[in-house]
């Protein structure tokens, strides 16, 4: 079997397990990492026994969720494959964020009995986004309700027309023993799914029909990728084409990002083996991607760097991890050069300098200890203390700085205060540590109150946390009721004056400003524009005036929620040449807010989540009623196997805490239920009025 010094670059693949909660993620990682000879056995991701080498920690185990992405690297026909297992529940979609950025490929893995739910669409839009190549894999076809036919329709529908098998199963949901491998036109069949082997024979006599079918389609969509195979093929035919040919055409197709090879099974089976294979046939190496961009971090110049061991060192930390025995643990991705232990690197992102002290090869919750990563290879260092989520290490005598990674605001808050004066110190000591590991995890205090808020994605998400926060860190906490981050913008135009005057003797302060307010573009963020001509208000003191307005609008002036969506524009005012500073532009920033914000049409604004609930028949009336009781607008409803309903709907976050429970209980337990957020809204005026009275209040 390959070791890591001798497989070369072209034969790495760094490869996310990513799709829907409960889809098999985690189960079909555990049956490649059995079939490649790293574990012993499969783990099991509910109940008794050892549980799933990449759901280590204690909540995953109880809860059978994942909730933080692990890596683990296997060898595989002299590939080496680093794979990351990500969540698949909503409340850590940071994890798949942060896991595709740096990754090369993605393996999307679909529930048959359920194809395309809500969480997979999310994860999908994430690959789109960085332009991750993907395989499909859909599991569980050999369950009652199983059927990879309506689960790759449901593809088709929802995520991308140019999705086609390479594998077509053999059988039907129990019957299922192996597929047709439409690229070598042979069948692989195992008796049972825990068989050490496939045996390979020839396509069953009823599938040879639908299996040529379905091979010429895949053949005239190999052909796409290359004008002297496609001329080849039309003059020729199918037969023209070679079995290289159409492996070599079909991964440049996969490779565009635009075209998905199928396959299915089941995620525990030795079936998984030609998972693997097809893993490594098609999905890109790190020579794939090519050259990764950034900026000079002195001149702001674009540069590149080559997935060579040669180049100058360049990595992205993509997630922090805090290890009982080793402290704080950085998991970086190569991109260019190599990162040794014991050397230095700059922290381009902070402009610091930093010492590696160890580099270690993961394995979920187990460390292997390294002396150098190259590039195109994924590791965890420790010893870098400033180091987060999103920053860029490269060689000291060449830095650049690489695109960062972007969160969602997280939408929910409770009130967390310690039980006991002990209790004080740890809890600010817990909430830093998990506010650096997770970026979607945010602590504040309340001005108002002095309470401490935690921010996060959800419900479930604060509850890990505040768990943690107690078995880790050792800290008892009272909870409060979780909130809805509302926010606050403006529908209209405005313009007003700032003007900061204190002159009474000695030097003074005197700032003079005129804002424009008015919607963004997006509807999102902040923007500041300068439109000032000549030099009515100098140079030097124009960001003061911006900072000012910035932070004024962090407290909104219907109910104090932060302002969101506002595009403020400096066109003129007046300056002393002696009482003017930094600190009065500021604060003329500030009056202009107070001034022109109010007149400019302020709106209240509510966080509103897109829901799929699936319930049978006989409970569709009381699901649907207690959603339009919540505010909700259905958006569709869907047939689903097994005589099942699909409600897709749109409900403010407000009125959705505690709804799992209360699925569960007018549904006897058979309905269930998944949401994400989908955009902010305008909060109707007779609930802002609500909202306002109870916010003033407190």
């Amino acid at each position: 079997m390959a070791t890591p010094k001798d497989v070369p670059l072209n034969q790495y693949r760094n490869i996310g397990i990513i799709a829907h909660i409960d889809a098999g993620k985690t189960t079909t990682t555990e049956g490649i990492l059995y079939r490649t000879g790293l574990t012993h056995k499969i783990g099991v991701v509910r109940g008794d026994g050892d549980g799933a080498t990449t759901d280590w920690m204690e909540q995953e185990k109880e809860r059978g969720i994942t909730i933080t992405s692990a890596a683990v690297t296997c060898f595989w026909k002299d590939h080496k494959i680093n794979i990351i297992d990500t969540p698949g529940h909503i409340d850590f979609t940071a994890e798949v964020e942060r896991s595709l950025r740096v990754l090369d490929g993605a393996v999307t893995i679909f529930d048959g009995k359920m194809g395309v739910e809500a969480q997979s669409e999310t994860v999908w839009r994430q690959a789109n986004k960085y332009g991750v190549p993907r395989i499909c894999f859909i599991n569980k076809i050999n369950q009652t309700g199983g059927d990879f036919y309506k689960s790759l329709e449901s593809i088709h529908n929802r995520l991308s027309k140019h999705a086609l098998p390479i594998h077509l199963p053999i059988g039907f949901e129990k019957d299922i023993n192996g597929v047709v491998d439409l690229v070598d036109m042979k069948a692989y069949t195992y008796t049972d799914y825990a068989d050490h082997e496939l045996v390979q024979g020839e396509i069953p006599a009823d599938m040879l029909e639908k299996a040529k079918n379905a091979r010429s389609l895949l053949v005239e969509a190999a052909v796409e990728a290359d004008d002297s195979l496609m001329e080849k093929f039309f003059e020729g035919g199918e037969e023209a084409i070679s079995i290289d040919e159409l492996k070599s055409a079909l991964r440049k197709r996969v490779l565009a990002g635009d075209f998905f090879l199928v396959t299915g099974g089941d995620g525990r089976g030795v079936i998984v083996e030609k998972l693997l294979d097809i893993m490594a046939d098609y999905l890109p190496s790190p020579l794939d991607v090519d050259e990764i961009w950034g900026t000079n971090p002195k001149t702001g110049d674009e540069i590149s760097r080559k997935p060579d061991e040669k180049e100058p060192m360049a990595a992205l930390a993509f997630k922090i991890a805090t290890d009982p025995y080793v402290g704080k643990l950085i998991f970086v991705r190569v991109y260019s050069g190599a990162l040794t232990a014991g050397s230095y690197v700059l922290n381009t992102t902070t402009g610091e300098k930093e010492r590696v002290g160890r580099i270690v090869r993961m394995h979920a919750d187990k460390r292997e200890d390294i002396d150098r990563i190259g590039a195109g290879d994924i590791a965890a260092v420790v010893g870098l203390k400033g180091t987060f989520t999103g920053h860029t290490l490269t060689d000291v005598a060449h830095p650049i700085a690489l695109e960062s990674i972007s969160f969602p605001e997280p939408p929910v808050s409770i009130a967390v205060e310690p039980k006991s004066k002990a209790d004080q110190e740890k809890m600010g000591i817990a909430l830093q540590r998990l506010a650096e590991e997770d970026p979607t995890f945010r602590v504040h205090t309340d001005e108002e109150t002095g309470q401490t808020i935690m921010s996060g994605m959800g419900e479930l998400h604060l509850d890990i946390l505040i768990d943690r926060m107690k078995r880790e860190f050792k800290v008892e906490a009272n909870i409060g009721e979780p909130q809805v981050a509302f926010r606050e913008t403006i529908r209209g135009f405005s313009q007003a004056q700032g003007k900061h005057a204190k002159q009474s003797g000695g030097r003074g302060q005197y700032g003079d400003v005129w804002i424009k307010f008015e919607p963004t573009d997006s509807g999102e963020g902040f923007e500041f524009v300068d439109e000032i001509k000549g030099g009515v208000v100098p140079a030097e003191y124009r960001p003061a005036v911006k900072k000012g307005i910035e932070d004024t609008l962090s407290n909104g002036v219907i109910a104090g929620y932060p302002m969101i969506g506002v595009k403020a524009t400096l066109y003129d005012g007046s300056y002393h040449d002696v009482d003017s500073s930094e600190l009065a532009f500021n604060l003329a920033g500030v009056l202009s807010v107070k001034a022109g914000i109010p007149q400019a049409k302020p709106v209240l604004l509510e966080p509103v989540m897109k829901i799929e609930a699936t319930t049978p028949e006989e409970f569709m009336g009381d699901v649907i009623g207690d959603l339009n009781s919540r505010r909700g607008r259905i958006d569709s409803m869907d047939d689903l196997a097994g005589g099942a309903k699909l409600i897709r709907a749109f409900v403010p976050l407000a009125n959705m805490f505690g709804y799992t429970s209360d699925l569960r209980s007018m549904s006897q337990g058979r309905a269930a239920s998944t949401m994400e957020l989908a955009q902010y809204e305008e909060v109707p005026p007779n609930v802002a009025a609500e909202i306002i009275e109870k916010r003033n209040k407190k």
